[in-house]
């Protein structure tokens, strides 16, 4: 098995194709965009918060590899009911286990574990996250 078979496997690409569940509308008054630097990768954000500040709705559209794709597809199925500190601090617990860290405690990160040993991709991977900090700062 070379290194991409092992990298985009079924289950990576199925993550990247379900992102067609969460289509990014105008109704969404929060944006937030993200940009790898490593890979080019961008991921634009939509998202509906609650009086508490925790997401209700979301949207994406991304233009990033299938691992790109993928962790926004994990971030979008568990983000609702989550505040801006449970986002950074998940944040956080991603880059530290790219780093060679713990795994983080996002559901779902088992799908891309193969990706921590391509260093290309932990931009690709970070940017859901990193685009929903920027949409939650943007509250008025």
């Amino acid at each position: 098995m070379n290194s991409a078979t092992a990298l985009y496997t079924p289950q990576v690409l199925a993550l990247a194709t379900s992102l067609a569940r969460f289509p990014l509308g105008d109704d969404l008054p929060l944006r937030g965009t993200a940009r790898s630097a490593t890979c080019g990768s961008t991921i634009e954000l939509g998202l509906s918060c609650n009086a508490d500040g925790t997401i209700n709705r979301l949207g994406l559209r991304a233009h990033a590899c299938a691992i790109g794709q993928a962790a926004a597809a994990i971030f979008a199925d568990a983000a609702a009911g989550l505040d801006r500190a449970a986002i950074e601090q998940a944040e956080l617990e991603i880059q530290s286990w790219l780093g060679g860290g713990q795994p983080p405690g996002w559901p779902g990160f088992e799908a891309i574990a193969a990706a921590r040993a391509f260093p290309a991709r932990h931009g690709a991977i970070l940017l859901a996250w990193r685009a929903a900090l920027v949409a939650l700062d943007s509250r008025a």
